[in-house]
Protein backbone atom coordinates (compact mmCIF):
# COMPACT_ATOMS: atom_id res chain seq x y z
CA UNK A 1 0.00 0.00 0.00
CA UNK A 2 2.64 2.12 0.82
CA UNK A 3 4.82 1.78 -2.69
CA UNK A 4 1.16 2.81 -4.29
CA UNK A 5 1.27 5.72 -2.58
CA UNK A 6 4.70 6.44 -3.39
CA UNK A 7 4.31 5.73 -6.48
CA UNK A 8 0.57 8.05 -7.19
CA UNK A 9 2.90 10.60 -5.26
CA UNK A 10 6.00 10.55 -7.25
CA UNK A 11 3.42 10.71 -11.08
CA UNK A 12 1.57 13.94 -9.46
CA UNK A 13 5.06 15.52 -8.88
CA UNK A 14 6.13 14.89 -12.56
CA UNK A 15 3.18 15.58 -14.40
CA UNK A 16 3.74 19.01 -12.44
CA UNK A 17 7.17 19.03 -13.51
CA UNK A 18 6.69 18.53 -17.20
CA UNK A 19 3.64 21.08 -17.50
CA UNK A 20 5.91 23.71 -17.00
CA UNK A 21 9.15 25.11 -14.41
CA UNK A 22 8.02 24.54 -10.50
CA UNK A 23 10.50 26.76 -8.35
CA UNK A 24 10.23 27.71 -5.07
CA UNK A 25 8.73 30.81 -3.37
CA UNK A 26 11.71 33.18 -3.19
CA UNK A 27 12.58 33.00 -7.15
CA UNK A 28 8.61 33.29 -7.65
CA UNK A 29 9.19 36.78 -6.23
CA UNK A 30 11.76 37.37 -8.01
CA UNK A 31 10.13 37.34 -11.55
CA UNK A 32 8.23 39.61 -13.31
CA UNK A 33 5.08 40.21 -12.82
CA UNK A 34 2.22 38.25 -10.90
CA UNK A 35 1.08 34.74 -11.47
CA UNK A 36 -2.52 34.73 -12.53
CA UNK A 37 -5.05 33.93 -9.86
CA UNK A 38 -6.93 31.38 -12.33
CA UNK A 39 -3.38 29.35 -12.44
CA UNK A 40 -3.64 26.07 -11.00
CA UNK A 41 -2.31 25.81 -7.36
CA UNK A 42 1.66 26.09 -7.23
CA UNK A 43 1.80 27.12 -10.85
CA UNK A 44 3.92 30.19 -11.39
CA UNK A 45 3.07 30.29 -15.32
CA UNK A 46 0.90 32.09 -16.89
CA UNK A 47 2.11 35.69 -15.43
CA UNK A 48 0.30 39.27 -15.47
CA UNK A 49 2.73 42.55 -15.87
CA UNK A 50 1.39 45.44 -15.04
CA UNK A 51 -0.01 46.24 -18.07
CA UNK A 52 -2.04 43.45 -18.32
CA UNK A 53 -0.02 41.82 -20.84
CA UNK A 54 0.55 37.76 -20.43
CA UNK A 55 3.59 35.73 -20.30
CA UNK A 56 2.74 32.42 -20.98
CA UNK A 57 5.15 29.03 -20.58
CA UNK A 58 4.83 25.40 -20.72
CA UNK A 59 7.51 22.85 -21.44
CA UNK A 60 7.10 20.74 -24.38
CA UNK A 61 10.67 19.41 -25.21
CA UNK A 62 10.03 17.45 -28.59
CA UNK A 63 7.50 19.70 -29.95
CA UNK A 64 8.28 20.86 -33.33
CA UNK A 65 5.57 24.06 -32.99
CA UNK A 66 4.14 25.59 -30.07
CA UNK A 67 1.37 28.59 -30.21
CA UNK A 68 -0.72 30.03 -27.66
CA UNK A 69 -4.67 30.89 -28.81
CA UNK A 70 -6.34 33.83 -27.00
CA UNK A 71 -8.03 36.09 -29.03
CA UNK A 72 -5.42 36.03 -31.54
CA UNK A 73 -2.45 33.61 -32.17
CA UNK A 74 0.75 33.57 -31.04
CA UNK A 75 4.27 31.81 -31.85
CA UNK A 76 6.22 30.90 -28.79
CA UNK A 77 9.73 30.88 -29.07
CA UNK A 78 11.65 27.25 -27.99
CA UNK A 79 14.96 27.62 -25.19
CA UNK A 80 17.55 25.43 -24.42
CA UNK A 81 15.74 23.47 -21.68
CA UNK A 82 12.64 22.86 -23.93
CA UNK A 83 10.52 25.13 -22.54
CA UNK A 84 7.83 27.45 -24.78
CA UNK A 85 7.07 31.02 -23.75
CA UNK A 86 5.80 33.95 -25.37
CA UNK A 87 3.95 37.60 -24.19
CA UNK A 88 0.62 38.94 -25.29
CA UNK A 89 -0.23 42.16 -25.99
CA UNK A 90 -2.27 43.94 -22.80
CA UNK A 91 -5.87 42.21 -21.99
CA UNK A 92 -8.56 43.47 -21.12
CA UNK A 93 -9.82 42.75 -17.36
CA UNK A 94 -11.38 39.82 -16.63
CA UNK A 95 -11.93 36.04 -17.86
CA UNK A 96 -10.67 35.32 -21.21
CA UNK A 97 -10.69 31.76 -22.62
CA UNK A 98 -7.40 30.15 -24.26
CA UNK A 99 -5.40 27.12 -25.57
CA UNK A 100 -2.24 25.60 -26.50
CA UNK A 101 -1.46 24.35 -30.36
CA UNK A 102 0.58 21.54 -30.19
CA UNK A 103 2.33 20.28 -33.20
CA UNK A 104 -1.18 21.02 -34.58
CA UNK A 105 -3.45 19.52 -31.57
CA UNK A 106 -5.57 22.17 -29.58
CA UNK A 107 -5.02 21.21 -25.66
CA UNK A 108 -5.64 23.20 -22.58
CA UNK A 109 -2.54 24.39 -20.32
CA UNK A 110 -2.15 22.55 -17.27
CA UNK A 111 -1.18 25.05 -15.49
CA UNK A 112 -4.18 27.04 -15.67
CA UNK A 113 -7.44 25.90 -14.36
CA UNK A 114 -10.07 24.26 -16.84
CA UNK A 115 -13.47 25.47 -18.43
CA UNK A 116 -15.89 24.31 -20.10
CA UNK A 117 -16.25 26.65 -22.97
CA UNK A 118 -16.22 26.81 -26.97
CA UNK A 119 -17.11 23.34 -26.69
CA UNK A 120 -14.23 22.23 -24.60
CA UNK A 121 -12.28 22.46 -21.80
CA UNK A 122 -10.37 25.21 -22.22
CA UNK A 123 -7.94 27.29 -20.41
CA UNK A 124 -8.67 30.33 -18.52
CA UNK A 125 -6.33 33.19 -17.28
CA UNK A 126 -8.17 36.40 -15.13
CA UNK A 127 -6.93 39.48 -15.69
CA UNK A 128 -7.16 41.39 -12.59
CA UNK A 129 -9.53 44.24 -12.25
CA UNK A 130 -8.68 47.73 -11.22
CA UNK A 131 -8.38 48.11 -7.15
CA UNK A 132 -11.34 50.89 -7.68
CA UNK A 133 -13.78 47.73 -9.53
CA UNK A 134 -14.18 45.26 -6.41
CA UNK A 135 -17.19 44.20 -8.03
CA UNK A 136 -16.15 40.71 -9.56
CA UNK A 137 -14.03 40.29 -6.68
CA UNK A 138 -14.77 38.09 -2.97
CA UNK A 139 -14.99 41.31 -0.45
CA UNK A 140 -15.41 40.97 3.21
CA UNK A 141 -19.52 41.01 2.62
CA UNK A 142 -21.77 38.52 4.12
CA UNK A 143 -22.14 35.57 1.18
CA UNK A 144 -24.55 33.64 -0.55
CA UNK A 145 -24.21 29.69 -1.00
CA UNK A 146 -24.55 28.12 -4.88
CA UNK A 147 -26.13 24.52 -4.74
CA UNK A 148 -25.85 21.93 -7.57
CA UNK A 149 -28.89 20.53 -7.79
CA UNK A 150 -29.16 17.36 -9.94
CA UNK A 151 -32.97 16.12 -11.48
CA UNK A 152 -33.69 13.80 -14.07
CA UNK A 153 -35.40 15.21 -17.39
CA UNK A 154 -38.28 13.66 -19.01
CA UNK A 155 -37.94 15.76 -21.93
CA UNK A 156 -34.03 14.75 -22.67
CA UNK A 157 -34.61 10.99 -20.74
CA UNK A 158 -31.11 12.00 -18.72
CA UNK A 159 -29.91 13.46 -15.69
CA UNK A 160 -29.30 16.66 -15.65
CA UNK A 161 -27.85 19.47 -12.86
CA UNK A 162 -28.73 23.05 -12.80
CA UNK A 163 -26.62 25.49 -10.33
CA UNK A 164 -28.88 27.69 -7.78
CA UNK A 165 -27.95 30.73 -5.96
CA UNK A 166 -28.93 31.25 -3.09
CA UNK A 167 -28.94 34.84 -0.80
CA UNK A 168 -27.13 35.22 1.93
CA UNK A 169 -29.51 34.95 5.22
CA UNK A 170 -31.46 32.16 2.58
CA UNK A 171 -31.07 29.48 4.90
CA UNK A 172 -32.01 31.81 8.54
CA UNK A 173 -35.49 32.85 7.67
CA UNK A 174 -39.11 31.46 5.74
CA UNK A 175 -39.13 34.48 3.36
CA UNK A 176 -40.01 33.88 -0.48
CA UNK A 177 -37.33 35.36 -3.14
CA UNK A 178 -38.20 36.49 -6.62
CA UNK A 179 -36.20 33.86 -8.96
CA UNK A 180 -33.87 34.94 -12.13
CA UNK A 181 -33.43 32.02 -14.79
CA UNK A 182 -30.24 32.59 -16.39
CA UNK A 183 -29.29 30.68 -19.56
CA UNK A 184 -25.66 30.21 -20.81
CA UNK A 185 -24.06 30.40 -24.20
CA UNK A 186 -23.32 27.98 -27.08
CA UNK A 187 -20.38 25.78 -26.35
CA UNK A 188 -21.23 26.34 -22.78
CA UNK A 189 -23.11 25.09 -20.07
CA UNK A 190 -25.18 25.55 -16.57
CA UNK A 191 -21.70 25.79 -14.54
CA UNK A 192 -20.29 29.02 -16.81
CA UNK A 193 -22.16 31.40 -15.07
CA UNK A 194 -20.74 30.39 -11.42
CA UNK A 195 -17.27 29.30 -12.93
CA UNK A 196 -16.54 31.98 -15.49
CA UNK A 197 -19.43 34.76 -14.70
CA UNK A 198 -18.82 34.58 -11.05
CA UNK A 199 -22.43 35.03 -10.55
CA UNK A 200 -22.78 34.77 -7.01
CA UNK A 201 -19.60 37.22 -6.46
CA UNK A 202 -21.38 39.72 -7.85
CA UNK A 203 -24.74 39.42 -6.56
CA UNK A 204 -23.26 39.12 -2.89
CA UNK A 205 -21.93 42.42 -3.49
CA UNK A 206 -24.17 44.63 -5.20
CA UNK A 207 -26.48 42.84 -2.19
CA UNK A 208 -24.11 44.31 0.22
CA UNK A 209 -24.12 47.81 -0.87
CA UNK A 210 -28.31 47.56 -0.83
CA UNK A 211 -28.46 48.19 -4.91
CA UNK A 212 -30.08 44.52 -5.90
CA UNK A 213 -33.35 43.04 -4.33
CA UNK A 214 -31.93 39.59 -2.43
CA UNK A 215 -32.83 36.72 -5.25
CA UNK A 216 -32.43 32.81 -6.47
CA UNK A 217 -30.80 32.52 -9.68
CA UNK A 218 -31.28 29.72 -11.30
CA UNK A 219 -28.16 29.06 -13.64
CA UNK A 220 -29.86 26.35 -16.01
CA UNK A 221 -28.76 23.90 -18.93
CA UNK A 222 -29.63 25.47 -22.55
CA UNK A 223 -28.28 22.19 -24.04
CA UNK A 224 -31.65 20.68 -24.36
CA UNK A 225 -34.06 19.43 -26.94
CA UNK A 226 -36.47 21.90 -26.50
CA UNK A 227 -35.94 25.18 -24.23
CA UNK A 228 -39.45 26.18 -23.86
CA UNK A 229 -40.70 22.69 -22.37
CA UNK A 230 -37.53 22.59 -20.31
CA UNK A 231 -38.07 26.03 -18.75
CA UNK A 232 -42.07 25.72 -18.70
CA UNK A 233 -42.48 21.95 -17.25
CA UNK A 234 -38.73 20.90 -15.60
CA UNK A 235 -36.84 24.11 -14.73
CA UNK A 236 -39.58 26.87 -12.67
CA UNK A 237 -41.47 23.59 -11.19
CA UNK A 238 -37.91 22.37 -10.32
CA UNK A 239 -37.23 25.84 -8.62
CA UNK A 240 -40.46 26.57 -7.03
CA UNK A 241 -41.02 22.77 -5.64
CA UNK A 242 -37.40 22.78 -3.90
CA UNK A 243 -37.37 26.21 -2.69
CA UNK A 244 -38.95 29.48 -1.27
CA UNK A 245 -39.65 31.26 -4.74
CA UNK A 246 -41.88 33.97 -5.06
CA UNK A 247 -44.87 31.62 -7.88
CA UNK A 248 -46.15 35.04 -9.75
CA UNK A 249 -44.60 36.21 -13.08
CA UNK A 250 -43.79 39.60 -11.00
CA UNK A 251 -40.95 37.17 -9.28
CA UNK A 252 -39.72 35.82 -12.37
CA UNK A 253 -36.81 37.19 -14.78
CA UNK A 254 -35.38 35.52 -17.71
CA UNK A 255 -32.01 36.26 -19.13
CA UNK A 256 -29.22 34.57 -21.07
CA UNK A 257 -26.36 35.59 -23.01
CA UNK A 258 -25.47 34.80 -26.52
CA UNK A 259 -27.17 31.33 -27.54
CA UNK A 260 -29.22 31.99 -24.33
CA UNK A 261 -29.69 35.12 -25.16
CA UNK A 262 -31.98 34.07 -28.33
CA UNK A 263 -33.47 31.51 -26.04
CA UNK A 264 -34.57 34.03 -23.80
CA UNK A 265 -36.31 36.03 -26.55
CA UNK A 266 -38.11 32.86 -28.46
CA UNK A 267 -38.95 31.95 -24.84
CA UNK A 268 -39.73 35.61 -23.30
CA UNK A 269 -42.05 36.13 -26.20
CA UNK A 270 -44.50 33.13 -26.18
CA UNK A 271 -44.50 33.48 -22.32
CA UNK A 272 -45.22 36.93 -21.58
CA UNK A 273 -47.47 36.16 -18.72
CA UNK A 274 -44.58 33.75 -17.24
CA UNK A 275 -41.95 36.76 -16.85
CA UNK A 276 -41.67 40.49 -16.12
CA UNK A 277 -38.03 40.80 -17.31
CA UNK A 278 -36.67 39.54 -20.01
CA UNK A 279 -32.54 39.87 -20.50
CA UNK A 280 -30.74 39.52 -23.29
CA UNK A 281 -27.13 39.61 -23.12
CA UNK A 282 -25.16 39.87 -26.39
CA UNK A 283 -27.69 38.42 -28.87
CA UNK A 284 -30.12 39.07 -31.65
CA UNK A 285 -32.61 37.18 -34.25
CA UNK A 286 -30.18 36.01 -36.97
CA UNK A 287 -30.72 38.29 -39.99
CA UNK A 288 -30.24 35.18 -41.97
CA UNK A 289 -30.32 31.91 -40.15
CA UNK A 290 -27.79 29.98 -40.14
CA UNK A 291 -27.54 26.31 -42.66
CA UNK A 292 -28.94 23.77 -39.74
CA UNK A 293 -31.35 25.78 -38.38
CA UNK A 294 -34.67 25.44 -38.75
CA UNK A 295 -37.60 27.55 -39.29
CA UNK A 296 -39.01 27.23 -36.48
CA UNK A 297 -35.84 29.47 -35.42
CA UNK A 298 -36.98 31.84 -37.45
CA UNK A 299 -37.59 35.42 -36.12
CA UNK A 300 -40.59 36.50 -38.49
CA UNK A 301 -42.98 34.53 -36.14
CA UNK A 302 -41.50 36.74 -33.10
CA UNK A 303 -41.81 40.35 -34.66
CA UNK A 304 -45.47 39.44 -36.27
CA UNK A 305 -46.74 38.29 -32.15
CA UNK A 306 -44.85 41.58 -31.14
CA UNK A 307 -46.19 43.43 -33.96
CA UNK A 308 -49.58 42.43 -33.12
CA UNK A 309 -50.32 43.07 -29.34
CA UNK A 310 -46.97 45.56 -28.89
CA UNK A 311 -48.73 47.26 -26.21
CA UNK A 312 -49.81 44.08 -24.43
CA UNK A 313 -45.63 43.66 -24.39
CA UNK A 314 -44.92 46.79 -23.51
CA UNK A 315 -47.31 46.58 -20.36
CA UNK A 316 -46.47 42.95 -19.50
CA UNK A 317 -42.39 43.25 -19.29
CA UNK A 318 -41.00 45.65 -16.61
CA UNK A 319 -37.87 45.68 -18.27
CA UNK A 320 -36.67 44.40 -21.57
CA UNK A 321 -33.09 44.76 -21.57
CA UNK A 322 -30.27 44.21 -24.46
CA UNK A 323 -26.54 44.48 -24.13
CA UNK A 324 -23.73 44.24 -26.42
CA UNK A 325 -20.08 43.65 -26.46
CA UNK A 326 -19.43 47.02 -28.76
CA UNK A 327 -19.02 46.47 -32.93
CA UNK A 328 -16.34 43.73 -31.99
CA UNK A 329 -19.30 41.52 -30.82
CA UNK A 330 -19.57 38.96 -33.23
CA UNK A 331 -23.68 39.83 -32.16
CA UNK A 332 -23.64 43.38 -32.67
CA UNK A 333 -25.13 43.49 -36.35
CA UNK A 334 -27.93 40.62 -35.61
CA UNK A 335 -28.82 42.98 -32.16
CA UNK A 336 -28.76 46.54 -34.21
CA UNK A 337 -31.10 45.19 -36.95
CA UNK A 338 -33.37 43.33 -33.87
CA UNK A 339 -33.65 46.79 -32.70
CA UNK A 340 -34.30 48.44 -35.76
CA UNK A 341 -37.23 46.29 -35.98
CA UNK A 342 -38.38 46.76 -32.21
CA UNK A 343 -38.36 50.64 -33.16
CA UNK A 344 -40.93 50.02 -35.68
CA UNK A 345 -43.22 48.13 -34.07
CA UNK A 346 -42.82 50.05 -31.09
CA UNK A 347 -41.67 47.85 -28.22
CA UNK A 348 -40.09 49.38 -25.39
CA UNK A 349 -36.36 48.26 -24.77
CA UNK A 350 -33.40 49.42 -22.82
CA UNK A 351 -29.91 48.83 -24.29
CA UNK A 352 -26.72 49.07 -23.04
CA UNK A 353 -23.15 49.01 -24.41
CA UNK A 354 -19.62 48.34 -23.39
CA UNK A 355 -16.23 47.66 -25.16
CA UNK A 356 -14.79 43.98 -24.94
CA UNK A 357 -16.55 42.21 -27.82
CA UNK A 358 -18.44 38.35 -27.14
CA UNK A 359 -16.38 37.53 -24.45
CA UNK A 360 -17.61 36.86 -20.10
CA UNK A 361 -15.88 40.38 -19.07
CA UNK A 362 -18.74 41.96 -21.16
CA UNK A 363 -21.17 39.87 -19.52
CA UNK A 364 -20.20 40.11 -16.04
CA UNK A 365 -21.32 44.03 -16.64
CA UNK A 366 -24.26 42.82 -18.40
CA UNK A 367 -25.61 40.93 -15.56
CA UNK A 368 -23.72 43.58 -12.78
CA UNK A 369 -26.37 46.81 -14.97
CA UNK A 370 -29.45 44.59 -14.86
CA UNK A 371 -29.48 42.87 -11.64
CA UNK A 372 -30.32 46.08 -9.97
CA UNK A 373 -33.46 46.72 -12.09
CA UNK A 374 -35.11 43.17 -11.04
CA UNK A 375 -38.00 43.36 -8.92
CA UNK A 376 -38.29 46.89 -7.44
CA UNK A 377 -41.64 47.46 -6.34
Amino acid sequence: MKKIYFILCSLGFFLQLIAQPSVDDNYNQQLPGERAKSNVRGAIYPRLLSNNQAIFKVKAPTANNVQLQIGKTYDMKLDDNGIWSCTTEPLSEGFHYYSLLIDGANVADPASESFYGCGMMSSGIEVPYPNDRQCFSVSDVPHGAVRMNRYFSKSNNAWKRMFVYTPPGYDNNDKSYPVMYLLHGGGEDERGWVNQGKTDIIIDNLIAKNEVTPMIIAMIDGNTKDIEKAILDEYIPYIENNYRAIKEKEGRALAGLSMGGIQTLNVGILHPELFSYLGVFSSGWWATPPIGYSADNMAEKYYSLLQKEHNKYNKEFKQFWISMGGKEDIAYNNCQIMMKRFDEIGINYTYFEIPGGHTWPVWRESLLEFAPLLFKQ
